[in-house]
């Protein structure tokens, strides 16, 4: 569990905040299974917004022991949106504590990459990083072309995913696997033909041809994160499914995003050669149901101030509460599945299974030789 020592119950604000946090973690009791050491896998998928941007300024202290008892709830994150800054990610792992590790990409770079990072946040305890770690990079097209009577080979450039996605390799327990965290660009339109599509489908054929390659670290690999889908009857969800990536069903068509218009924006798809994951459970978890709550606008009003161009200028309040509030915790839901990954009972029957089909071939083969 996090790390709550720096909370004073004399202070105000530090007593709402323990309330708060006792609301919290019995909704997340009652909603999320209970962690296990080493029968189960909770893995979550985050778009933290604007983790921590200028622009909306730091977080409130709350809003960080908030974030952290969710994804303490998990036993790995993939995080979307760390900005370049790494304040508010150490920040929360302060509250997580020593035994939460984490590994993060290097920020992307111009105006497309938006000054962000992603990062893997997970319990040491039950998760061991496997050393595998890298951006991925589309590669060039290669072209057979002639050229004054000689045919050679040439290398075509194509456009990179705007921000760079983030590939690890993990174990807990029996499941050795690979993740790759992205974060799609976003459109107005639910599905672009250049963009968004062209982007998730250079994705998944790279990560297709990587599961399919004897020589990758793992033969699981689980592509997860914010796809910026507006709904799974776009091409934007199909050119998923054509290179076999499949969406769990406990959290098919699950909504991840706060606004009106509903959308299934984040997904955590698997797709594996053999020795198929067994999903448990799964679900969007909605914090805002507990913390900073619509009802709640008169306690922060006075704490939602601008960010200041000077330290003398006046303060500035923001308009919106509900979206002040999305830039405290989020405008996206965290969207966690539950794995199987104690396979000793099926491992140990598979070795009695060969031991019998060997004896009964040994039996056969002597018959024969009789």
């Amino acid at each position: 569990m996090p790390f709550y020592q720096n909370l004073d119950a004399s202070s105000k604000d530090d007593s709402r905040t323990i309330q708060k946090l006792l609301n919290l973690r019995k909704a997340l009791k009652d909603q999320i299974p209970k962690r296990t050491q080493s029968e189960t896998l909770l893995l979550a998928t985050w778009n933290i917004r604007d983790f921590d941007k200028k622009a909306w300024g730091y977080r409130l202290a709350e809003s960080y022991y908030y974030m952290a008892e969710i994804i303490a709830s998990y036993d790995i994150v993939a995080i979307q949106e760390v900005y370049r800054n790494l304040y508010a990610l150490d920040r929360l792992m302060s509250i997580l504590g020593g035994h939460w590790k984490y590994v993060f990409s290097d920020t992307t770079e111009g105006t497309r990459g938006n000054d962000e990072r992603i990062a893997y946040v997970y319990d040491s305890r039950k998760i061991k990083f496997g050393g595998l770690a890298g951006e991925l990079v589309i590669p060039p097209i290669e072209k057979r072309v002639e050229e004054d009577g000689k045919k050679k080979t040439i290398y075509q450039p194509v456009g990179q995913v705007w921000r760079t996605p983030l590939i690890c390799g993990f174990q807990a327990g029996w499941a050795k696997f690979m993740l790759c965290s992205v974060h799609i660009q976003w459109g107005a339109n639910s599905a672009e033909p250049e963009g968004r599509v062209n982007e998730i489908k250079q994705v998944a054929e790279f990560l297709k041809n990587r599961t399919e390659d004897d020589t990758a670290w793992a033969r699981k690999i689980i592509l997860l994160g914010d796809f910026n889908i507006f709904s799974t009857n776009d091409k934007t969800y199909k050119v998923l499914e054509d290179n076999g990536f499949k969406c769990p069903d406990p959290i098919f068509n699950e909504i991840t995003n706060v606004a009106k218009d509903k959308k299934p924006y984040d997904q955590i798809l698997i797709r594996e050669r053999v020795n198929r994951f067994e999903i448990l459970s799964g679900g969007a978890f909605n914090f805002f149901e507990h913390v900073f709550k619509d009802d709640e606008e008169d306690i922060y009003r006075p704490m939602m101030t601008k960010v200041k161009a000077k330290p003398e200028d006046k303060d500035e309040f923001y308009s919106s509460y509900k979206k002040w509030k999305t830039y405290q915790m989020s405008d996206h839901l965290p969207l966690w599945v539950e794995l199987k990954i104690d396979y000793a009972d099926e491992y140990l029957q598979d070795k009695l299974s060969k031991k019998a089909d060997s004896d009964t071939s040994a039996s056969l083969q002597g018959q024969t030789n009789n």
